[in-house]
């Protein structure tokens, strides 16, 4: 029931656009792994071989500390809808830093928000479909706001706060900037 792509086909790009979330994993060379998800409209294709996602301040930055130590990182965009489906993207990924050039290219394609903590790109390795016929249905209800609420109770150098004692080294003790 799984096939294989060396990219996306427009097909592919139109489930994934669909989605109003998706899933990140993350492992270093040696510790945890880490499986987060991810919704709001954080997430842009930039061509059949390379995808971005925004990302905020949150809890920890595992992700950003895995690859930098290993670079792996699989994406998972499932269906909660009538058609069944999963796809799942295998690349390698990279951290762009806000005042980075490449993030200012990126940023160009999301809408600002308070507590951005860094713009992920993944170049895709391949990517596999599979049937999901074991999920169950769901119905988005609606976006959370919490995030940016909390984002503006804390304020700019709040943010920056919590940034530097939460999200600068990962659970495992790994650094998760450069």
């Amino acid at each position: 029931m799984a096939d294989f792509f060396d990219a996306l086909t427009e097909k592919h790009m139109d489930f994934i656009n669909a989605q109003k979330m998706f899933f990140v994993a993350t492992a270093p060379r040696d510790g945890r792994i880490n499986l987060s998800p991810k919704g709001l409209d954080c997430f842009r294709i930039l061509s059949p071989r390379e995808v971005a996602y925004l990302d905020f301040v949150g809890s920890g930055n595992e992700t950003a500390a895995h690859l930098l130590d290993d670079g792996r990182i699989t994406l998972m965009f499932n269906s909660f809808s009538r058609n069944p489906l999963i796809l799942r993207i295998y690349g390698a990924g990279q951290s762009h830093a806000p005042g980075s050039a490449r993030f200012s290219e990126l940023m160009a394609m999301f809408e600002d928000a308070p507590g951005i903590r860094q713009i992920f790109t993944i170049r895709i390795d391949s990517l596999q479909t599979s049937c999901g016929y074991g999920v169950p249905q769901y119905e988005l209800v609606e976006e959370r706001k919490t995030l940016n609420k909390w984002c503006a109770a804390k304020g700019e150098q709040g943010l920056k706060d919590y940034f530097n004692q939460r999200n600068r080294i990962s659970i495992d003790g790994l650094p998760a900037v450069k």
